[in-house]
């Protein structure tokens, strides 16, 4: 778009229109298809987030609908995840990863904010549940599930974390709200200690503090059960 060509982008929307045209449930009963179809998403959020933003609330919602379905595998069936399942998750963490941080580093709204990281957040201020209901999703996986991608999964949970910092507490009691008042305590004291020495920052070296902290936080919970 330097020299005002829309070409690529108006093919990279059509392309994405008709990926996300096809019903989720038919792509996660194939799962050559659903490894073509995240790395096609992978690639869109990460390499051209900017487009991602742009799009509309339909496409919008049914690429974050993707995304969550594909970060729990919640589609392919079976106990537990293969190696490849694990392959899929990564790749859907790495793409709510890229959209998340894009939306956190246009947090603030000024008049130099492009239009796209407006329209982004235009669509998460309509829908304030979207982003923190991943977020949600990604703690049951860490604290539940057996994870097999934890560092994976953690980098996107970071993003959310500090993008929507004003819900977290509230997903706190969410998580705990299911589990014997023994768990909840314990749930809670792992919480405290989840963000220790955990900046507001999105570079490497913070990002592997949580990473670190994310271990110890699943390690503590689940010892324990």
């Amino acid at each position: 778009e330097l020299y005002g060509d829309r070409a690529l982008s108006d093919a990279l929307d059509v392309t994405l229109k008709l990926a996300l045209s096809v019903p989720l449930k038919d792509i996660m009963s194939h799962k050559k298809v659903a490894k073509a179809y995240f790395m096609f998403l992978e690639q869109l959020c990460m390499q051209h987030t900017a487009l991602i933003a742009s799009v509309c609330w339909q496409t919008f919602f049914q690429l974050l609908s993707s995304l969550e379905m594909g970060l729990t595998c919640a589609g392919l069936g079976g106990p537990g995840l293969t190696g490849a399942d694990v392959s899929l998750s990564s790749q859907c963490a790495a793409a709510v990863d890229s959209l998340a941080a894009y939306a956190y580093k246009y947090k603030d709204l000024t008049n130099d904010t492009p239009p796209a990281a407006r329209n982004l957040h235009k669509h998460l201020s309509d829908n304030p549940d979207l982003f923190p209901g991943i977020l949600k999703s990604l703690f049951q996986v860490i604290l539940f599930e057996d994870c097999a991608n934890q560092w994976s999964l953690s980098r996107p949970m970071l993003s959310l974390i500090l993008l929507i910092e004003h819900r977290f507490v509230e997903l706190q009691q969410q998580l705990a709200t299911d589990l014997p008042p023994e768990s909840q305590q314990r749930l809670a004291t792992c919480f405290q200690k989840l963000m220790a020495d955990v900046t507001r920052s999105l570079d490497s070296k913070n990002r592997d503090k949580f990473t670190q902290n994310l271990t110890i936080f699943r390690h503590d919970y689940r010892a324990a059960r």
